[in-house]
């Protein structure tokens, strides 16, 4: 009856050009992801031309650990794959991942990017950056308590403080300074505010440009699709803004994380390990890397030389479980000080 049920996931998902009805004992993986497919498609390419596994994904925008829920045991997917340490701690919350005993992957992986049960991994990083003016702002070095600086009056683009990137980033200051003070800091950064929050970062990137702030926080992968790619306009953004590295108290700049975890039904458990393995080995790093413009697990692999380029790396420390602890509290602080209004 399981077997007949499990075919009959399959075939629905075919019937919406989701994933192909093969056996679980056949050499394939399905993942189930929130990473639009361009992002990850050259890597799951790299994958099965290595092992011969070939890998059916789902994009799923939302409700991924909701829908693994509901299909229980019967569930299709392998792999679950999502952007930002708190989607990746909502598939562990919802019971719906296994932990995983792999050398492979502790041995690529530092401490602070995995699970210590092994119920989620990072892949990849990004970090959390100021994007400063070239011609107006002077300063190098500046820390994230900063921002809500008064000489910045007038002169601060951020997109929602409800995005997930900065709910992080409020939930790591919360981490470091304390309820009270995280509080103080985004009112004092809302104050400095030059438009409303909204759009994305590389708008932030934009209207330094334009002259309508000088100084704005924005995702360190942005500068590479900005410099790198093939729109003129923006390159034209990437080419106004310098870059600083702000720092939490132990020099640490904050970032978050693309992870992935294997499901608690996987019937193809151990296609699914062996894609995770891959997925931090120094090939598919460089990959990330080449691809996405995003920072690799692995400190012995290089970042995009457009990346690189930024200047190194020293990653705040603070144990990204407690971050996500605090993504609640966090949302509701930018609500009581008003702070997208």
């Amino acid at each position: 009856m399981k077997s007949r049920a499990r075919h009959l996931v399959f075939a629905a998902a075919l019937a919406a050009g989701a994933v192909s009805a093969l056996p679980a004992q056949a050499q394939v993986v399905n993942v189930y992801t929130t990473r639009e497919p361009r992002l990850i498609q050259p890597l799951f390419d790299l994958f099965t031309k290595e092992t011969g596994i070939k890998v059916n994904s789902i994009f799923i925008e939302k409700g991924v650990a909701e829908r693994v829920a509901a299909e229980g045991a019967n569930s299709p997917a392998d792999v679950l794959m999502a952007v930002d340490i708190g989607n990746v701690l909502d598939f562990v919350a919802r019971g719906v991942t296994q932990p995983v005993q792999s050398k492979v992957l502790t041995e690529a992986i530092p401490a602070n990017l995995r699970d210590k049960d092994g119920q989620w991994f990072a892949l990849s990083l990004r970090a959390r950056l100021f994007y400063v003016s070239k011609d107006r702002v002077k300063e190098t070095a500046l820390t994230y308590a900063d921002l809500a600086d008064p000489k910045w009056k007038g002169k601060v683009c951020i997109r929602s403080g409800q995005h997930p990137y900065n709910t992080a980033l409020i939930a790591a200051y919360i981490n470091h300074y304390g309820a009270e003070k995280a509080e103080a800091w985004l009112r004092g950064v809302k104050a400095n505010l030059a438009r409303k929050p909204a759009g994305g970062d590389r708008e932030v990137a934009r209207d330094i440009l334009g002259g309508i702030c000088d100084i704005g926080v924005g995702n360190s992968y942005y500068v590479g699709l900005m410099r790198g790619g093939k729109n003129e306009e923006q390159n034209k953004w990437g080419a106004a803004i310098n870059v600083i590295f702000p720092t939490f108290p132990g020099g640490g700049t904050h970032v978050n994380i693309s992870g992935a975890s294997v499901t608690k039904n996987a019937p193809n458990k151990g296609n699914a390990i062996k894609l995770l393995e891959f997925l931090v080995s120094p090939e598919a790093q460089a990959a990330y890397a080449k691809v996405n413009h995003e920072y690799p697990v692995r400190p012995d692999v290089t970042p995009d030389p457009i990346i690189a380029a930024l200047g190194p790396l020293k990653t705040d420390q603070i144990d990204l479980t407690a971050i996500a602890k605090n993504r609640k509290l966090a949302a509701e602080l930018a609500d009581k000080v008003g702070f997208d209004h």
